[in-house]
């Protein structure tokens, strides 16, 4: 859409008396948008109940909210908004004595929590143009990233035989798992992009208050 196209669109909307162009939550192009840390808390608890909550394996809202982190929020925040989700459910799970969740082997453990950490390096990505097509493919590299780094660690670990051949059957066997982690990042990430897409235009008044433009 052009940006004449879009100022012509703009007469029908309002947003309390601003137009979506005027709204905090629309891009300019000297900033993109930001939001306050209140949002990111509780985009941080959804992740944790993703994770609470039954669910297929890998099926959460991890990457996808590195990815929303990455694009939304500054500074370190990026990276350490999914590994809190991550750490918070972990201590969860190990306290309650969680299946499948908690603490493990040291070294598994390191991988899985750099592969999540990655998804807000690739979210960065997203600051400028959060297209169907990028966050797609941002959502793909996510789950690709984070399968080739956790079941290295399994390997690491010594899980499967030295070599090669060990290093091949520890993928293959975790193919399956890819499906759900990457069906997982697709769903959430249209869920919370699709989400901000639909404020941009006709959320309420208040969402102006989540959000702030940096140039």
């Amino acid at each position: 859409m052009g940006r004449g196209t879009f100022r012509q669109a703009a007469k029908c909307l309002s947003w309390g008396g601003l137009s979506p162009l005027q709204s905090p939550l629309i891009h300019s192009q000297r900033g993109f948008v930001m939001f306050h840390r209140p949002l990111l808390f509780a985009l941080i608890g959804l992740a944790v109940a993703s994770r609470l909550i039954p669910h297929p394996p890998n099926f959460v809202f991890l990457g996808a909210l590195g990815l929303i982190a990455g694009c939304h929020f500054r500074g370190a925040w990026a990276v350490l908004a999914p590994l809190a989700a991550l750490g918070i459910s972990d201590l969860i799970g190990q306290v309650a004595g969680l299946r499948g969740m908690g603490f493990y082997q040291p070294v598994v453990m390191l991988a899985v929590y750099t592969g999540v950490a990655a998804s807000g390096l690739i979210g960065r990505a997203l600051r400028n143009c959060q297209s169907v097509p990028r966050v797609a493919s941002a959502s793909l590299a996510c789950s690709l990233i984070f399968f080739l780094l956790s079941n290295l660690g399994v390997w690491a670990s010594g899980a499967y035989s030295a070599g090669p051949a060990g290093l091949v059957a520890c993928y293959t066997a975790a193919i399956p798992f890819f499906g759900y982690t990457l069906a997982g990042d697709l769903f959430y990430s249209a869920l919370t992009f699709g989400s901000l897409a639909v404020a941009r235009v006709c959320g309420p008044v208040r969402l102006r208050r989540l959000a702030v433009v940096r140039g």
